[in-house]
């Protein structure tokens, strides 16, 4: 019997990097899945490997800084499943790279589109459910963005920020109702969005020096702790946030 036995849960970003690995994991500890991602459904996606191993799950596309999509995507997962019990807010994008006099207007509404409003729109439509089902476990994905500054980044650092709060936030508006909010800030971890950034020799070294482990994290390593967060072991956890960075924020 695994801790999530019986659960239904929701994964946005589902089908690569930290959201794969959390879709997986809980599946391993016998979730039902609902795989999140704005791209089509792959014939290798995160949804199909799962079936495959026996699991239950299915793939919605959703673009999570649209309402309506989010909307949509727990309307699916509870037709489906008759529940939600779990949700990982995880779907993020790093966007433009420049100082913040100079930074797009397009390109800011667009992050915060995706990192900020994405998880309240998660938030919105999710906690109704779990309010159905007397309780549950939110996670959402922060940063170790959301604690410190990062030059060139405002707009992925503002939203970051944003989500410790929100997550601190409904975490005491609903605390007393069996709902847990809390947050993950990962480190720099080798996933689609960092992996185009190492590719330079330089910028990887430079990345690793930031992180007294000497390297960059997994995002299997970030699944667990989002796992943890989940199942009934973290029970009097809620409104916290996590580092996992490998010694980052301890500089």
């Amino acid at each position: 019997m695994g801790s999530l036995n019986g659960k239904a849960a929701i994964v946005t970003g589902g089908d690569s990097g930290i959201g794969r690995a959390v879709a997986l994991a809980y599946h391993r500890e016998g979730a039902k899945v609902v795989v999140v991602d704005c791209h089509a459904a792959k014939a290798d996606g995160t949804a199909q490997e799962i079936e495959k191993t026996g699991g239950q799950a299915f793939f919605v596309q959703a673009d999570v800084s649209i309402a309506a999509d989010c909307a949509r995507m727990v309307a699916e997962a509870v037709k489906k499943f008759g529940r939600l019990d779990i949700a990982c807010n995880n779907a993020g994008i790093g966007g433009e790279i420049a100082p913040t006099a100079d930074y797009g207007v397009d390109a800011w509404q667009k992050v915060i589109g995706v990192n900020l409003s994405g998880v309240f729109y998660g938030l919105k439509y999710e906690i109704p459910e779990l309010l159905k089902v007397k309780g549950g476990a939110i996670v959402n994905i922060a940063s170790v963005l959301g604690q410190v500054s990062f030059a060139g980044s405002p707009a992925y650092v503002a939203a970051k920020h944003g989500v410790v709060g929100l997550t601190q936030n409904a975490a005491v508006e609903y605390a007393a109702k069996g709902i847990r909010v809390n947050s993950v800030g990962p480190g720099f971890i080798k996933t689609a969005m960092v992996n185009p950034m190492i590719q330079d020799r330089a910028v990887n070294d430079a990345l690793v020096a930031l992180h007294p482990m000497g390297r960059l994290g997994e995002s299997e390593e970030v699944a667990e702790l989002v796992l943890w967060l989940s199942s009934p072991q973290a029970s009097f956890v809620t409104g916290a946030y996590y580092p996992v960075d490998g010694g980052y924020l301890a500089r």
